[in-house]
């Protein structure tokens, strides 16, 4: 019987957790490995149990044929960019905390697989920049916070609404506050298990 796309997306991430699980890769140099024939490349965080700089890494998988120098280039600007926003940190909590900031450098690093940025300082600017350009682009967003690591923004009672104020629909909240019910909903789904 065949899997789907989700069993297969499933079994390669649960392969490369157990590849990667026991590695210690630096910040600043990446680590390489191959899970089903593609290769993934790796840096920051620290195995299971012992400390370190967070417990956050930047993995990126390409084809087998890709090259291993451009994948490693990708993730330690990506990884210097994540801990310049995160105030040097990387720890899980601190990244869910400013989980918006790291969906903006995700969208200024790439998109559609076309490489925009690779310079940790440059997206992590660009980030910040963008971040604070955000509340006056939507209908406001108030209580949403400046992006400031380690600072959650205040919970907003909804009333049951799953993080929705009164009178709002799904089609009626700014990106800012779609982004907090997501963080909001994976943080209660972590906290679950």
């Amino acid at each position: 019987a065949a899997q789907s796309v989700e069993q297969l997306r499933n079994s390669f991430e649960r392969q490369l957790q157990s590849k990667i699980g026991g590695i210690a890769a630096k910040p600043d140099a990446a680590e390489v490995v191959t899970v089903l024939g593609k290769t993934a490349v790796f840096c920051g965080g620290s195995p299971a149990g012992q400390g370190g700089g967070g417990d956050v890494r930047v993995v990126h998988v390409g084809p087998a044929g890709e090259s291993e120098l451009v994948l490693a280039h990708l993730a330690e600007g990506m990884y210097e960019a994540l801990s310049h926003l995160m105030g040097g940190t990387t720890d899980r909590a601190m990244v869910l905390d400013n989980l918006e900031l790291v969906f903006l450098l995700i969208d200024e690093h790439c998109d559609g697989g076309i490489i925009l940025e690779t310079d940790g300082q440059k997206l992590a600017g660009s980030v910040l920049l963008r971040d604070e350009e955000e509340p006056t682009m939507g209908q406001g967003m108030e209580g949403q916070g400046g992006g400031m690591p380690g600072q959650a923004p205040p919970m907003q009672s909804s009333g049951g609404m799953g993080g929705l104020g009164m009178g709002m629909g799904g089609g009626d909240m700014t990106i800012g506050q779609a982004l907090m019910q997501a963080r909001n909903q994976i943080m209660a789904n972590l906290n679950q298990t």
